[in-house]
């Protein structure tokens, strides 16, 4: 057995450790929606739209850029390559928003709405690294829930392209704030209690769930509260 002394400074080190991961998780989090503004802006102004010409080409393109994203970014997530990497998808995810933004834009109160929404966001994310640092109970197992929850918003998304439901759309939305504010409490819990050790790996697990609680907010805002001149 060890020495009660070596487990205390094992135990010390320990939280000392997880604490500089959330820590530096924060600091990136925070460093990534500088690239992601500047993509919704550079988006807005050049009315770029990846789904401008056939929607499902656009989402299965978009999808492939991501997930080609994410290996790269796993792959590099011990060096400074893997920051940058995570700052260019962050750039490009802003790209992405840019449709919303700029439709959103088009009503009377779209500012309005874009800083509800930002609002809302921030306030749920408060709430959940709040709840994750103070909630005792394991959470490990919720993480395969939130996995099927997210598979079937893909895919009554991806049937909403031909489908054009409003209700759906508005639908989806609701369930992706609920889904992903669960899962920001997943991710930060995850780093919390030690799960996750490095600290880029954790900044785009939470960005993700930040970006989406975003994006599901400011279209429910947009759908129920968009007022034309």
């Amino acid at each position: 057995m060890l020495n009660p002394s070596i487990q205390t400074t094992y135990a010390g080190r320990s939280a000392l450790g997880q604490q500089r991961v959330l820590r530096n998780t924060y600091w990136l989090l925070a460093l990534s929606l500088v690239p992601t503004v500047l993509g919704a802006w550079v988006g807005v102004n050049m009315g770029f739209s990846f789904f401008g010409g056939s929607p499902f080409i656009g989402f299965i393109a978009f999808m492939a850029i991501a997930f080609g994203f994410f290996f790269l970014i796993e792959k590099f997530k011990n060096s400074g390559v893997g920051v940058a990497l995570l700052l260019g998808f962050t750039f490009f995810m802003g790209l992405m928003l840019s449709r919303l933004i700029g439709a959103v834009l088009g009503f009377s109160n779209g500012g309005q709405l874009i800083a509800f929404a930002f609002g809302g966001t921030a306030a749920v994310f408060f709430g959940m690294a709040t709840l994750a640092t103070t909630i005792k109970r394991d959470l490990s197992g919720l993480g395969k829930w939130l996995m099927v929850g997210v598979i079937g918003l893909l895919v009554a998304g991806v049937a909403n392209i031909w489908l054009q439901m409003p209700a759906l759309a508005a639908t989806v939305s609701a369930l992706a704030v609920v889904i992903f504010s669960a899962f920001m409490l997943y991710d930060i819990k995850r780093v919390v209690d030690g799960g996750e050790t490095n600290y880029i790996t954790a900044t785009l697990a939470i960005y993700l769930d930040v970006y989406n609680v975003f994006q599901s907010l400011l279209s429910l805002l947009g759908i129920f509260g968009g007022e034309r001149d």
